[in-house]
């Protein structure tokens, strides 16, 4: 071996030593980087830009303070540069704000250290709508749908210290204008359906017209962990009352390769779900995790069961160092839209945890016209409400707004299904790729965002399209071709028979979806025999409430009857010389064409016509009440053959002459206290058909079955009985309700002597737990009746808490409870007392005793008699 050889071998093994050393060295840094890398989530929370905000009309030189999130009305509102919008006629004169740009901006600062990090997103998870956003002089966003989230990388426009955001809000309403004016033909709708917003802004037979714009939900700045599990959608593979079988699919972004420890814990009890090392990949993937819940706890609708929530923790950690960590909360339930042929037609009725639900509930619209003043107390109270009034289902209505997250939450609380429609409502769109591409990205991102809620029952396309492209006369009202409506309808196929069903199958699969509410229209006879129907026979077509009776669906998901909100509301936003019929201040706060002519003409058929402005709300909220009950007690009646019952409204937008059964104030009027005792788990309802029959049928929509007795009186409006039966030993299933029926001859005799106008049936069935259920039925017509003042109360309690006692000696209809100038809280308003009956009703109001006295007011029909 020469010696040139050995200090060649010499070198390479000095080599390798080296090359061994510095791998080592490399590995231990490279892991010590890593470390240091994954555990930096100084930052992972968002950072909030509500402060510091200033708007203007755009061209004008002054800026004014702004509240983000909200809108530009409200930011007017707030600052005295416009009057009450809600107030008087105001509307009319506000219209100008519409047609104007307005500019919003804001300054924000980062450090190096947020600098430095891989990633700073900036995000508005609502712009209204038109929005041109521009940071540090560089336009980064031009956003065009309210009802998206807007991420934008914002990384290469930031710098040190301070950074100038600003927004350009350009009008929505010219820019729907220009767009409907690009298209060969007119659409209905107007400009509103170009533009991706609240549809309802722009006005509705029940809402008034402000197109608002604004920064109207959260926007901040996020610097995403460099391991981030940034969503989980948990799929129920199956349900059952041993096993609950889950896949947790989660979302997890990643700077470079990694391996980490993956945990579930159920946060309830503190147990471990899963614990399982899993391999990331660089960027952006979803890994999905299956776990089994044994003996699970079910979540069930109101009144059916406890609505059992789950509360999941989920994280990411090395060598016990966490690294990202997301909490989630979801129900486990199996829910099913049913629609099995049968010799009818075919039902439609949703099961839940394979049991049969009969749906009780209402339409719910935008608690206020400018969304960003609704909080979570207001959303509480609402669903609060809801419950208080044995409600189990809402239908959040197209024309409105894929609502707040909170809404949801207390939905999940509260065991209240939701039937989602996305929002379309009442007008043919467009179907250029652009308008089509916008919308599914909408879908997508709240089908997302919504899809862990046990409360999703159904995903609807949108309200009333398919009804009014195939039976509102639009092809001749606007002068279609045979290809102008060929591909408006294709148009329309592609958006709800293909898109939407798409998304849902890829984000939401398992869950139900329905193209359009209703499926057929109201005037044909196939709209009662399968899918969801929209009675309007009754207001629209004027036909009377006896009609509720006879015409009932599958699945009734609007009707209904307005009535005018309380006194006091209209003290809010009137002034006094303007309460009375005919006033322009009445008229713009009615926005059906027709509405008080209507009212007028269904109140001349029931009741009798008063005079004074106090005496016709009042009565105009009996009729309304009177109505709806009629049509929800037949749809209970004729259980299992309709399952569902979504009267329209459940809520206002604003204070306005409605079919609210609740006011903008949140002030119940009579429907809404008759709708609760309408929507007991158990009534006792009292029809007589067209030949004379009377039939009394006990109606159970509890778990199990209630035993008890029935006891039946006919009675003239003293106390005096003529006639009464008792049936024993009374079984009440839920499947199908129990009817007895009477044969004419037990009470025509009795009404022939003492007089129809002069007496009431009267029908009390008591549990064999001593609850006790009653139920009415009166021979005549309200304006009929011989009616009596002949009512005695007084009142105890020290505030806010009291209690009104009260005592019939003859029959009192419909007792009206007012406390005048002053919010209260009544047990019950509006109701019928018996001859010799006794009734307390709990009042909850602050104000003391002597006062309440004084402004206590205690009324009933006899008086408008």
């Amino acid at each position: 071996m020469t010696e040139s050889f050995k200090a060649v071998c010499l070198q390479a093994l000095n080599d390798s030593v080296f090359i061994y050393q510095m791998m080592k060295a490399l590995r231990l840094f490279r892991f010590t980087f890593l470390l240091a890398f994954f555990f930096s989530k100084l930052y992972s929370q968002p950072v909030f830009l509500h402060n510091n905000w200033q708007f203007r009309q755009s061209g004008k030189i002054q800026w004014n303070p702004a509240i983000v999130p909200g809108t530009v009305h409200t930011d007017l509102l707030t600052w005295g540069m416009i009057p009450d919008p809600f107030f008087g006629n105001n509307e009319k004169d506000l219209q100008w704000i519409e047609n104007e740009d307005w500019e919003y901006r804001t300054t924000f600062s980062l450090t190096m250290t947020q600098l430095n990090h891989s990633e700073i997103n900036l995000v508005f998870e609502g712009l209204d709508t038109y929005a041109i956003v521009t940071l540090n002089g560089k336009t980064i966003l031009k956003a065009d749908n309210m009802f998206r989230t807007w991420k934008v990388e914002v990384k290469p426009y930031v710098k040190p210290g301070e950074n100038e955001l600003s927004v350009l809000f350009e009008s929505a309403s010219r820019k729907g204008k220009e767009m409907a004016a690009i298209l060969p033909y007119t659409l209905p709708g107007d400009e509103k359906i170009f533009t991706r917003k609240v549809q309802s802004q722009y006005g509705w037979d029940w809402g008034p017209r402000f197109v608002t714009c604004g920064i109207w939900r959260p926007v901040y700045i996020e610097i995403p962990e460099n391991i981030d599990i940034r969503d989980i959608h948990i799929l129920q593979k199956s349900i059952s009352g041993d096993t609950a079988s889950l896949e947790f699919s989660t979302s997890i972004s990643s700077v470079a390769k990694a391996e980490v420890l993956f945990t579930i814990i159920d946060k309830d009890n503190q147990s471990t779900l899963i614990k399982k090392q899993v391999k990331l990949e660089k960027g952006s993937r979803d890994y999905s995790f299956q776990i089994n819940i044994l003996s699970p706890r079910l979540w069930w609708p109101n009144g059916m069961g406890k609505p059992e929530l789950y509360h999941f923790r989920v994280s990411l950690s090395v060598n016990n160092q966490p690294l990202s960590e997301y909490n989630i909360t979801t129900g486990l339930r199996k829910i099913e839209l049913v629609q099995d042929k049968d010799s009818n037609g075919r039902s439609f009725y949703f099961r839940v945890n394979g049991v049969p639900v009969f749906a009780k509930g209402a339409n719910y619209i935008p608690p206020d016209n400018f969304l960003p003043r609704v909080d979570s107390s207001a959303y509480r109270k609402i669903i609060n409400e809801v419950c208080e009034s044995n409600m189990n289902m809402l239908r959040v209505w197209g024309g409105g707004s894929y609502e707040n997250n909170y809404f949801y939450d207390c939905c999940d609380q509260n065991g209240i299904l939701i039937w989602q429609d996305f929002m379309f409502a009442c007008a043919m769109y467009p179907g250029d790729k652009p308008f089509l591409d916008n919308v599914s990205e909408e879908a997508s991102d709240n089908v997302t965002r919504l899809r862990n809620h046990p409360c999703i029952a159904l995903w609807c396309g949108n309200n009333e399209i398919d009804e009014g492209w195939h039976n509102w006369g639009w092809q001749k009202q606007y002068h279609y071709s045979d290809s102008d409506s060929a591909r408006i309808w294709n148009d329309y196929l592609e958006l709800f028979q293909r898109r939407l069903p798409a998304i849902l199958a890829r984000l939401d699969p398992g869950s139900s979806y329905w193209p359009s509410s209703p499926s057929i229209g109201w005037g044909h006879r196939e709209s009662l025999k399968s899918g969801d129907a929209h009675y309007w026979g009754v207001w629209w077509g004027m036909e009377p409430f006896e009609t509720y009776e006879k015409k009932v669906g599958r699945f009734m998901s609007e009707y209904g009857f307005q009535g005018f909100p309380d006194l006091n509301t209209f003290d809010r936003f009137s002034h006094p010389a303007d309460q009375y019929l005919g006033s322009e201040m009445l008229k713009a706060h009615q926005k059906h064409p027709a509405g008080y002519e209507t009212i007028q003409t269904y109140m001349g058929r029931e009741y009798k016509i008063p005079s004074a402005f106090p005496d016709y709300v009042y009565t105009s909220q009996l009729l309304q009440a009177n109505g709806i009950r009629r049509a929800i007690e037949a749809q209970r009646r004729a259980k299992p053959y309709c399952m569902g019952i979504l009267y329209w409204q459940l809520n206002d937008c604003w204070p306005v002459v409605s079919w609210s059964g609740r006011d903008w104030y949140g002030r119940w009027k009579a429907l809404q206290y008759t709708v609760k005792k309408a929507y007991e788990p158990f009534i006792v309802s009292i029809y007589q058909d067209s030949t004379g029959i009377i039939s009394v049928h006990l109606i159970n929509d509890n778990p199990q079955p209630v035993k008890g007795k029935l006891e039946i009186n006919l009675t003239d409006f003293q106390g005096k009985v003529y006639w009464s039966r008792s049936y024993l030993n009374i079984e009440v299933q839920t499947v199908k309700n129990t009817v007895f029926f009477l044969a004419r001859n037990d009470t025509e005799p009795w009404l022939n002597t003492i007089g129809k106008n002069n007496t009431v049936l009267q029908a009390r069935f008591v549990s064999e737990k001593g609850t006790s259920y009653e139920s009415c039925y009166y021979f005549a017509k309200p304006s009929e009746l011989t009616l009596y003042n002949d009512l005695s109360y007084h009142i105890t309690g020290s505030g806010p808490e009291y209690t009104l006692h009260l005592h019939a000696n003859k029959l009192a209809k419909n007792v009206w409870i007012r406390i005048d100038t002053t919010d209260a809280v009544y047990s019950d308003n509006y109701f019928d007392l018996m001859p010799g009956q006794d009734k307390g009703v709990q009042i909850r109001c602050n104000i003391e005793p002597d006062i309440l006295k004084n402004k206590l007011m205690v009324r009933t029909l006899a008086l408008i008699h």
